[in-house]
């Protein structure tokens, strides 16, 4: 029995859950509405304010998709009680970026500015300069959305300038010693 899918996912307060034809499962709350197709074969009983997510057989394809499903309803019922956010940190003499309307513009060292359109449910906040935070209730959006926002200049081993994940550690090269062999 996989541990993560059989543990038993409770519903909030204000979160509204229904699973349709085919599995296919809207959630509702505070920050949003979600709404995901999940394989058809798994068997989800919702029993008072407590979701249980079941395997019909003990294939190996249903036992992979067990704990699957059961992390994906969760974190949709998170993403709309509490969301999900990303912060991202601009580093590098001159690198700042500012949000005009629903543009993230952004200066990079290249010879242009860069923007980026804020996408349907999600948010994006630039608090200081250096920082932009992107929220949403969708946890695999925000992933996505930072990762593309993150794309325009990643971080260089050298120097560490581009944008990095807050959390992320750059590995730093050392440069040219400068002496010279005979």
């Amino acid at each position: 029995m996989s541990r993560i899918g059989r543990m038993p996912i409770a519903i909030p307060a204000g979160v509204d859950v229904k699973v349709g034809e085919g599995n296919a499962v809207t959630v509702k709350g505070p920050k949003g509405t979600l709404t995901q197709n999940l394989h058809k074969d798994m068997i989800i009983d919702i029993e008072g304010a407590v979701i249980h997510v079941k395997r019909p057989t003990e294939d190996k394809e249903h036992k992979s998709l067990h704990g699957l499903t059961r992390t994906l309803l969760f974190n949709m019922i998170e993403g709309v009680t509490h969301g999900y956010k990303k912060e991202l940190e601009v580093g590098g003499v001159g690198y700042r970026a500012a949000k005009q309307g629903k543009q993230l513009v952004m200066n990079l060292g290249y010879s242009h500015q860069v923007f980026v359109d804020e996408v349907d449910g999600i948010t994006i906040e630039v608090p200081a300069p250096n920082k932009i935070v992107i929220s949403g209730p969708d946890k695999q959006k925000v992933g996505q959305f930072a990762a593309e926002v993150r794309e325009k200049r990643p971080p260089e081993p050298y120097k560490g300038k581009g944008i990095k994940y807050a959390n992320e550690v750059i590995r730093r090269k050392e440069g040219k010693t400068g002496v010279k062999k005979k």
